[in-house]
């Protein structure tokens, strides 16, 4: 009896082992961001000549306090240094170290000796460690790494947003097997998913790998690519058998029909199958792999018409994100990007504009399984050096190749307010150049470019799929009226063209609060009071909301975000278009505005409410709901004067009296919604 339960014993702990190195890992992935060493330094100083080093974790930014304070911030130089132990069992394998972003120039150096440099602070790089690892013991890994502006590195300057120092996103370790899933393709996945005739019968799934190998002889490898579901019940497969040269990288094809297919259609039903691709030897034994998502979909853009997802015209409620937060800088956490998405899916927000650069990769990623619709973009922004091109076409090609597989993403940023005098001048060759680039690796995906100008005539436009065009009726010209006159005179003479309000806001700092808006903010001024933001903002969706002939239109912005350069509303180094103040804690009035209109929850608020001291009896009290009509109280007693404002979620209570003293201000709607303030008359 004894002797049998050691054999049963025996028989479960090699059938266990198997089952865990069935279950091993072929590929690791080794998150790096602690214990990282920093110093600021001279251009030509080395890591060791620095003493006073100071411990920090990644992400991290030595701008994170300065940058926002104003102009006199730290540019220049700073080392990072860390010792990182090299396994023994890696030195028959290949090691990547890999950044996610630093800025915006890095350099590399592995036990003293220079691996590489990458320029761009926005996208993802990575190196091959594997010839210069000491394994079996520790490893010196120094990066230097500046914010200085350059001609030749897109943004060329700070002046609309600064550029933060530091490796400020995370940063990994990648072993792989010798044959290998491409790593160092601009540090794509080395997978591109692409779909073809996509409807609720039928999709083509084009699936193209890249492999890499540093054996010595030619393999009989097989290329097995898997769709699963959400419940990871295989849908579909597809293998195929080569031989692989280790002579360069190599490109293979597959195509995979699934048919009537679960499709993402945006926040509806945001399903993302998964795409496995393996690939294993000749006896059958896993080699690497490599999972992405997948989002079955139809984009389309119909020129003066809309945007179309899966046939169904889609309600484009756009917002625009920087990606910087008070006292963080641009180092942020994940927690800190969802709690953004967080507080955009809350107001009603179906598409995003990331500007004006790459953004996190996890970011991305939620918008996926969200089902935000986005725009991605470079910084090529503001102005044009006439030395950038070659960098502006290495971060056009790591966006895409980085990002390929989001199905959330649906057009590709060329440029954001450059211009050229004609359409031969530099800034437009180079604009229909990153266009055919962008074309070339991803045909699929519309590109665009903004202007500033708002005329399709400009000697720039016209060099991409869809003409972006930044509008500030009421803040930099005219009057907030302005924005219907505008879409309806591109309408009456360019009915085809795809057209996107790439911008539009004004400035709102809540510190300032009047009774009632002024006539006209200066957007130079010192005040810029809330009101007339919101009053802003009432008019221009209220007249957006009513056209068909634009694509989308985009809040500028989603959030109050750093402006170094800038000392404008009161506050040095702050752009204070957002809806939502720059630490996330107070949302304005007019983010409620759109959240009335754009989020089918029930909601009542009362506007202006920041406004609690006042000196006339007689106000008119702005509301928004979008339930039951709402009805007021003043000190208990109905207040029966209403119209109704731009849109049908806006009341507007006209000649409201006020006593002196406190006075208690109540909406309601219906059985359970409710809202109050109390303002004090003076």
């Amino acid at each position: 009896m004894i002797k049998s339960l050691h054999y049963l014993f025996f028989f479960l702990l090699i059938f266990n082992l198997q089952f865990l190195n069935a279950q091993a890992p072929v590929r690791q992935e080794i998150a790096i961001n602690e214990n990282w060493q920093f110093a600021k330094v001279t251009e030509t100083e080395t890591d060791s000549m620095v003493t006073g080093w100071q411990n920090v974790k990644l992400p991290h930014t030595w701008n994170d306090k300065d940058m926002q304070m104003g102009k006199d911030f730290y540019e220049g130089y700073a080392f990072y240094k860390k010792k990182l132990f090299a396994d023994k069992n890696w030195s028959n394998k290949r090691t990547f170290i890999r950044f996610e972003g630093a800025g915006q120039v890095a350099e590399l150096f592995v036990n003293g000796r220079y691996i590489g440099k990458h320029e761009g602070s926005y996208a993802a790089f990575i190196f091959d460690l594997t010839y210069d690892l000491n394994f079996g013991e520790d490893n010196t890994i120094v990066v230097r790494v500046n914010n200085k502006a350059s001609n030749k590195i897109i943004p060329v300057n700070h002046f609309l947003f600064g550029i933060y120092g530091g490796i400020y996103r995370p940063a990994s370790l990648i072993i792989t097997n010798k044959t290998n899933i491409s790593t160092t393709d601009y540090t794509s996945p080395g997978v591109y998913i692409s779909q073809k005739n996509v409807s609720k019968e039928h999709a083509s799934i084009h699936i193209k790998t890249k492999i890499e190998s540093i054996e010595k002889n030619v393999q009989k490898i097989t290329l097995e690519t898997s769709i699963l579901d959400t419940k990871n019940n295989l849908i579909e497969k597809e293998k195929s058998d080569l031989l692989l040269s280790p002579q360069g990288r190599k490109t293979f094809n597959q195509e995979i029909d699934i048919e009537n297919p679960h499709l993402w259609h945006g926040k509806k039903d945001p399903y993302l199958y998964k795409v496995v691709v393996r690939i294993k030897d000749e006896n059958g034994n896993l080699i690497d792999q490599v999972e992405q998502p997948l989002g079955i979909r139809k984009f389309e853009i119909r020129g003066g018409k809309g945007f179309y997802l899966n046939n169904e015209k889609q309600n484009m409620y756009g917002v625009c994100r920087h990606q910087d937060w008070f006292d963080y800088g641009n180092a942020l956490s994940n927690w800190q990007h969802d709690k953004d998405l967080e507080i955009m899916n809350e107001m009603g927000v179906t598409t995003i504009r990331f500007a004006h650069y790459q953004q996190s990769e996890y970011l991305y990623s939620k918008c996926d399984s969200i089902g935000f619709i986005i725009w991605a973009e470079i910084p090529f922004v503001n102005r044009i050096s006439g030395e950038e091109s070659a960098n502006a076409k290495l971060q056009m090609e790591e966006l895409i190749k980085q990002n390929f597989n989001h199905p959330s993403i649906y057009t590709w940023g060329l440029h954001n307010e450059v211009y050229s005098k004609k359409p031969s001048d530099y800034g437009a060759v180079l604009t229909r150049d990153l266009n055919d680039m962008a074309k070339n690796i991803d045909p699929d995906r519309p590109t665009v470019s903004v202007n500033g100008y708002g005329h399709m005539d400009h000697p720039i436009n016209r060099n991409a799929d869809i003409q972006g065009m930044n509008r500030y009726f009421g803040w930099y010209e005219g009057h907030m009226g302005d924005i219907k006159k505008w879409v309806e005179g591109l309408q009456k003479e360019y009915p085809n063209h795809s057209v996107i309000l790439s911008e539009y806001g004004a400035g709102a700092n809540i510190e300032h609060q009047l009774e009632k808006a002024p006539e006209r903010v200066g957007y130079g001024d010192d005040f810029f009071p809330e009101q007339y933001a919101t009053r802003f903002h009432e008019t221009q969706w209220g007249d957006i909301a009513n056209q068909e002939y634009l694509i989308a239109s985009y809040v500028w912005n989603m959030f109050d975000f750093g402006l170094p350069l800038w000392s404008r509303g009161g506050v040095p180094a702050r752009n204070h278009k957002g809806l939502v103040t720059y630490d996330r804690k107070n949302k304005k009035d007019s983010y409620f505005w759109y959240k009335a209109n754009w989020n089918k929850e029930p909601m009542v608020y009362i506007s202006d409410r920041r406004a609690t001291t006042r000196t006339s009896s007689i106000t008119d009290i702005h509301v928004y709901c979008n339930s039951e009509i709402p009805i007021l109280k003043i000190n208990g007693k109905k207040h029966k004067k209403q119209e109704s404002g731009k849109t049908e979620v806006h009341y507007i209570f006209k000649n409201v009296t006020l006593k002196s003293g406190k006075n208690n201000i109540e909406v309601t709607s219906g059985k359970t919604l409710k809202d109050s303030v109390i303002w004090t008359l003076k």
